[in-house]
């Protein structure tokens, strides 16, 4: 039997904190979706929890959403734990990663994320919570990683609990992302060695691979799949994204995009085929007004994935065509383009609702060519 594929986007796009503005953001905008894509079908949903939403949920409302999932015909089937606080119409930079996993409170809001999906998933169904990369980079110590492991092993032991008393199996995917200490792949796979959890942990715990972040570090998709196949490091899931990508002259074009509220990324292929990383725009900048050159330039802004070019600059689409064919159909797909909002105004392209369903179509139209393409192999 073919196994149908776990496809959804990431609630994250649409503003909004509380409980409240979650249930109406997918009433506004992800049954619409659902009524273009799946309207006879079951609709998985990619659900960003603050930690406010979190805590303001009560057992009613918690079993009114179970509900409200069974008469509209969806499923969660995962949720975004990353971004702790506010994640619109402020300044977030760092404060993202906040609190990180040096912190109990970090383990606290992942626990009670998988509490409430728990309730949500049957017992023969696998959910994923997606989460920071550790912490920033910057001011992580080595001394560090005993607090680290500790939040983490008494986060993995209470996803194992509800899963001994009979709940489904929830797995933390960890997300390696620039400037973090996650970062590359090499880095993933020390950090399990490092870590060594338990045995009866390890189906708790993997990566959620956001392609967007990958494809800036310049890791190739067949390399990033080897290594984690190797190393025995599960993809929880992966987060279909897009970065801005420029070659020689049209790198300065890339400083358009710095704005106040995201973290923007940015690694250079020097002409000397070194890399150079960079916090932020405004630190690239610097760098090029000293007058230093670069082959390449790719930066962390997650961009409409379809998209293969945005006005001067291009994208790593590119990526996304390459590594979609090659992923296992049992790993969830999440889109997750959220900064609809901060794209310079020439430069979107329709409504985020129309955005949405495009985006969705194309990974779908995407994978059925990669059937189509490799079906003569299968006959042979």
């Amino acid at each position: 039997m073919i196994q149908r594929r776990v496809l959804t986007y990431c609630s994250n796009i649409h503003p909004g904190e509380s409980w409240d503005d979650v249930l109406r953001n997918l009433n506004d905008h992800a049954l619409a979706v659902k009524a273009q894509l799946s309207p006879a079908t079951i609709f998985p949903l990619g659900l960003r929890l603050s930690a406010r939403a979190a805590n303001e949920m009560t057992p009613d409302s918690i079993h009114g959403f179970r509900d409200w999932l069974g008469d509209h015909g969806c499923r969660v089937a995962t949720v975004n734990g990353f971004p702790y606080g506010v994640f619109h119409g402020t300044t977030v930079k760092h404060a993202v990663y906040e609190p990180d996993w040096r912190h109990a409170e970090r383990a606290r809001y992942t626990m009670r994320l998988a509490d409430i999906l728990s309730q949500w998933l049957a017992p023969n169904q696998t959910g994923s919570i997606s989460t920071v990369p550790i912490a920033f980079r910057e001011r992580f110590f080595d001394e560090h990683w005993t607090l680290v492991r500790a939040n983490l092993l008494d986060t993995l032991a209470h996803l194992a609990l509800i899963r001994d008393r009979g709940g489904p199996l929830i797995q933390l995917a960890l997300e390696p992302e620039p400037h973090c200490v996650l970062e590359t792949m090499p880095e993933v796979v020390r950090f399990f060695s490092r870590m060594q959890f338990p045995s009866t942990f390890a189906e708790h715990i993997g990566i959620c691979l956001d392609c967007c972040h990958q494809a800036v570090e310049f890791e190739r998709p067949d390399r990033v799949l080897a290594q984690l196949r190797e190393a025995g490091v599960t993809i929880a899931k992966v987060q279909v994204s897009s970065a801005l990508r420029a070659v020689g002259d049209e790198v300065t074009s890339l400083l358009q995009f710095n704005e106040p509220t995201y973290l923007h990324q940015a690694v250079a292929l020097t002409s000397r085929g070194t890399l150079a990383r960079f916090c932020d725009l405004p630190d690239l900048a610097r760098w090029l007004a000293r007058g230093e050159r670069a082959e390449e330039v790719r930066v962390h802004f997650h961009v409409p994935v379809f998209l293969d070019h945005l006005g001067s600059v291009g994208t790593t689409r590119f990526f996304l065509d390459e590594i979609l064919p090659q992923l296992d159909p049992g790993i969830p797909l999440e889109v997750e383009t959220y900064s609809f909002g901060v794209l310079p105004e020439s430069l979107r392209c329709s409504s985020i609702g129309e955005s949405i369903v495009r985006e969705l179509r194309w990974v779908t139209q995407r994978l059925n060519d990669a059937r189509l393409d490799d079906a003569p192999h299968r006959r042979h």
